[in-house]
């Protein structure tokens, strides 16, 4: 493959994948070795400066991600004009925790531990890319199956799921506590 050819299929892959690619997939990708694309990587790198480019490589041990230059953030913020802030409400909150603790968890499962309609809830979680669809319960009606995602572990600092803090009887009690208390003011409604 020419090495112009070979630049644009990597820039087209970071580009499309929007997060780190190891440098091997890469090489895989365009059928050369890994010292050819690392060479590629440090050409493409020096080209963007050289060109004042709004994007840049970032490395990240032995993978590499295309991003946009610090320096043009604040044009970004313009176009988007206020960047999207991930709000949890207590119901969002509570409905995460169950989902996180009890995964893989139906809908009508976490409506049952919380005694009100999840709808919007999951919906929200699922929009925040905090939880996702893992399949179906192989049952009646075949309902989704819902777990969290890395991007859950990385908002809340886990690495993993065993290091989630383990809930007490006392926590449980309040759960429901307040789970009930919901579902009374919405009979009140």
């Amino acid at each position: 493959m020419k090495r112009t050819r070979a630049e644009a299929v990597i820039e087209a892959v970071l580009f499309t994948m929007g997060e780190s690619v190891e440098i091997t997939r890469l090489a895989d990708v365009i059928e050369e070795d890994v010292k050819v694309v690392k060479e590629i990587l440090k050409g493409m790198e020096e080209r963007y400066a050289r060109e004042d480019r709004g994007i840049t490589l970032v490395h990240f041990e032995d993978a590499v991600q295309l991003c946009t230059k610090e320096d043009m953030y604040e044009y970004l913020v313009k176009i988007a004009k206020v960047p999207k802030k991930m709000s949890l409400t207590d119901t969002v909150l509570e409905t995460l925790s169950i989902i996180a603790y009890k995964q893989p968890v139906t809908r009508m499962e976490i409506e049952r531990v919380r005694g009100v309609n999840c709808d919007h809830a999951i919906n929200r979680l699922l929009e925040y890319d905090l939880i996702t669809e893992l399949g179906r319960l192989d049952a009646p009606g075949r309902p989704l199956l819902f777990g969290t995602t890395e991007q859950f572990l990385r908002c809340f600092g886990v690495g993993k799921l065993d290091e989630l803090p383990e809930l007490n009887p006392v926590q449980i009690e309040e759960f429901k506590q307040q789970a009930e208390a919901e579902v009374q003011m919405q009979l009140d409604v």
